[in-house]
């Protein structure tokens, strides 16, 4: 998108703050606001322009700024027709920027065709280099999900045999102990989870870093063969970068949901030791006595089936990478482009605009 488009979206600075919103979190609505409007009947364009986007607009900034929904409402006011004019703004700029795309890559592929052999090896280096980076990373990750698997667990045991050391007491005894119990059973898995998703989290930075050293040696390989046409070059790789930032980040979601999965899995056994707690007395140890002695299974069996999960995370990121490297060798040889090489540039420009947007409005006063 232009310079003067960017600017004309744009209002004039107010006092130069950054909203206490997340950019990401704006532009992803308005994104979704846009695609959505791209697959709709023309007769409900309308009243998606003035209720869907102003409806889930208003949900994420209420949401976020609880405390001053005055400014939360302002906010909204001033994003909503912004939202309506960037998306007439993108339907035009997308398929401009498609046609632009086609256009350069087709260049491009006229000017590779002399040195398709050497374009094929040079990427095909590149993939055998990436392979080779991604292959310690792959194992860092798995040797990283069962060393903290292995140490929530050994963390989680000896609940289990302190409350089979329970069941001797008496039934009051137990009762009195059971709830305290619970709450440091579910404050260790709590911690063990929080702690196991802060080990995992750099995991996907570092590949983010790889990432951008892949693409800088693919354009060092490519360039002398496209001296004529750097900006087609340019171009193919800035996607190939998002594709492949994207797939990283993909990784990092991956790795906090299968975290909180499992955490969702084992918080389950503290609530059954509450209830039981809330029960009568004399059924207690009959209640208490099958899970003192399926505990230990169940939190084994547990993360095991974590680790059977997010350990080939690593592995599955190294083939999204290839086979993105593989698309981009398919498109230089054809000179076809796909939609997603001008969606996700254009994606881009949107959470751009919105940072830009955001930027320009005061923040709430205390």
């Amino acid at each position: 998108l232009g310079e003067r488009d960017r600017v004309g979206l744009i209002p004039a600075p107010l006092a130069g703050s950054q909203a206490d919103v997340n950019p990401d979190e704006v532009a992803g609505v308005i994104w979704k606001y846009f695609t959505e409007l791209g697959s709709n009947a023309k007769d409900t364009v309308g009243q998606l322009q003035q209720t869907e986007i102003s409806k889930q607009l208003s949900t994420l900034l209420n949401s976020n700024l609880q405390s001053v929904s005055a400014y939360a409402e302002e906010l909204q006011e001033r994003l909503v027709p912004f939202a309506i004019e960037m998306q007439a703004r993108l339907a035009q700029d997308s398929q401009r920027l498609k046609e632009q795309i086609q256009r350069e890559l087709s260049e491009l592929q006229a000017k590779l065709a002399p040195y398709a052999d050497e374009v094929h090896q040079q990427i095909g280096t590149n993939i055998r280099q990436l392979q080779a980076k991604m292959s310690p990373y792959a194992e860092g990750l798995r040797s990283q999900v069962d060393r903290s698997a292995g140490e929530l667990q050994r963390a989680l045991e000896p609940y289990a045999a302190e409350l089979r050391e329970r069941l001797q007491d008496n039934a009051e005894s137990i009762q009195a102990s059971l709830s305290p119990y619970a709450d440091r059973l579910q404050q260790q898995i709590d911690g063990g989870v929080e702690s196991l998703k802060e080990r995992l989290s750099p995991v996907a930075d570092e590949l983010k870093a790889q990432v951008g050293q892949s693409v800088a040696e693919l354009r060092r390989g490519l360039s002398p063969y496209a001296q004529e046409v750097q900006d087609g070059l340019n171009r193919q790789l800035e996607s190939l970068t998002l594709q492949m930032e994207r797939a990283a980040e993909e990784l990092r979601a991956r790795l906090a949901s299968s975290s909180e999965e499992l955490r969702a899995q084992l918080s389950p056994l503290a609530r059954e030791l509450r209830d039981a707690a809330s029960g009568d007395a004399e059924s207690l140890r009959q209640r208490l006595a099958p899970l003192a002695q399926q505990l230990e299974q169940r939190v084994g069996q547990t993360l095991e089936a974590f680790r059977q999960q997010a350990a080939p995370f690593g592995e599955t990121f190294g083939k999204q990478l290839v086979q993105r490297l593989e698309e981009m060798r398919g498109k230089l040889d054809s000179g076809a482009a796909g939609v997603e090489d001008h969606l996700e540039l254009l994606e881009k420009e949107v959470r751009e605009k919105v940072a830009a947007f955001l930027s320009t409005v005061p923040p709430p006063q205390d």
